[in-house]
Parts: structure tokens; sequence; C-alpha cells
């Protein structure tokens, strides 16, 4: 009995991914534009600020989150998402919600691969918008 209880949390995680707050963090667009500590890209020495893209590789795309280094490549229907852990990468390729985003400003559903990715708040929180422009007049609606 407690093996199976046991066997069913793990099975439960790990559908989760590694995402350990569900609570959407608030966005800062409108505050400072200050530069996002630790933030560089072992390839792309680029610093990235609040309101600024980010490349696809550098976001966990299950906890959208910018990670500030590369992420785990993972290839699914003949595109590429990325994934920080091996739970990600596992939720990528077994839930399409994980592969999508929401467009703040068109409220349309958008491929994570195919967005425009924009850093929203100090924390690393990402949004994913179908274009810059999308995003431009989401920043001018707020």
């Amino acid at each position: 009995m407690i093996k199976q209880v046991i066997i069913g949390c793990l099975a439960l995680f790990s559908l989760m991914g590694c995402k350990t707050d569900s609570k959407k963090i608030e966005t800062e667009i409108d505050g400072p534009l200050t530069a996002v500590a630790d933030q560089k890209a072992s390839m792309d020495p680029q610093e990235y600020r609040v309101g600024s893209q980010v490349p696809k590789d550098l976001v966990c795309m299950v906890n959208d989150a910018y990670m500030g280094k590369a992420q785990i490549p993972v290839p699914v229907n003949g595109k590429t998402y990325y994934g920080c852990c091996q739970m990600c990468v596992k939720t990528l390729n077994t839930h399409l919600q994980a592969r999508e985003g929401i467009d703040l400003y068109s409220k349309r559903p958008v491929d994570k691969t195919e967005a425009y990715i924009v850093l929203m708040n100090e924390e690393g929180q990402v949004a994913y918008f179908e274009s810059k422009e999308s995003y431009m007049n989401f920043k001018k609606q707020r």
C-alpha cells in the first residue's frame, strides 16, 4: 500500500515539471529598465533587461522563465523547445499546453518556438507574443 502511494506521488510530480511556484509573478514593464543580475548567457554576453526580447534557448518553456544560460533542447514535431531539467523535457514532450503560450495583447495561443519572448520582470518571468508589434501594442495599453 505505501509503495503504491509513493509511486503515485512520483508520477504526479513528474507531470508537474520542476516548477515550484505556480502563482503568476506580477510584471514590471512600466518600471525602470534595470539589468537582471547574473543574466549573461555563456554564448551571448549581452545583458537582458526587463522589457527586452530574450533568446528562446535561454528560456525554460515549462516554467516560462529566463534562465540566463543555454537550456536543454527538446525537439517535438520538427520544432525545438527548451527546458531546464529532465522533468521539463518530459513535460514538453507530452503536454501541448507546455509548448503554447498566450499572447498578452491578442489573447491568442502562440507556439513558444515561434513567439517573440520578452523578459517581464527581474525575477525572470517571460511572456510570449505573436510578434514585436503585438508586444509594443501590449506595452502601449498598459
